[in-house]
């Protein structure tokens, strides 16, 4: 039995010891937003805060963070209100989002660490693969949290979770499906 402390909840994992600490998050306890990627820690969908340092939970095991303290995607914030959620909603970095878990988890590692990283420091700590290219906008995002997490700066609010899509159309004319319902085949 492995025991450690997940999202602030005292858990006991009777998993074998050598089991990846990615497979008892998602599946002993359903926190599916530690995503599984590649398996070698190459990618970093599935990196967690294992006290306070971003980590491939493809690449440890229960026995090495036996008694540690471990925040997933699903503990940092549900509201999607850490800073860092909040500066990549509001620099629309997420795109497919299958990354988004990971690079948010490396992120705010980094700035519990130092909330006034460089640019530099910023691209060394998060060497997360995305296939959608959102790097571009993620040092900037990243700059941006730290400004919040300084008290620098004020991030308007994510949208709530589990949004209605009736709501999401009315607030994104892009999404409604109607136009595209409406329109009739052509025909030859």
């Amino acid at each position: 039995m492995t025991r450690l402390t997940v999202n602030n909840e005292a858990i006991e994992y009777r998993m074998a010891p050598d089991t990846p600490l990615l497979w008892a998050l998602r599946d002993a306890s359903n926190l599916t937003g530690t995503k599984y990627g590649c398996g070698t820690g190459s990618c970093g969908a599935c990196t967690v805060d294992v006290d306070g340092r971003a980590v491939r939970a493809c690449q440890v095991t229960l026995r090495q963070v036996e008694g540690a303290f471990v925040t997933t995607i699903e503990g940092l914030s549900r509201e999607r209100a850490h800073p860092v959620q909040l500066a990549l909603i509001a620099a629309n970095v997420p795109q497919c989002g299958y990354c988004i878990p990971g690079i948010t988890m490396a992120a705010a590692a980094l700035l519990k660490r130092d909330p006034a990283p460089s640019d530099d420091a910023i691209r060394a700590a998060i060497t997360n693969i995305c296939r959608c290219g959102i790097y571009p906008r993620l040092v900037e995002a990243i700059q941006r949290a730290g400004r919040a997490v300084r008290g620098d700066e004020r991030l308007p609010a994510a949208p709530r979770p589990g949004i209605d899509p009736a709501d999401a159309a009315r607030l994104v004319p892009a999404l409604d499906p109607a136009p595209m319902g409406d329109a009739q085949p052509s025909r030859p």
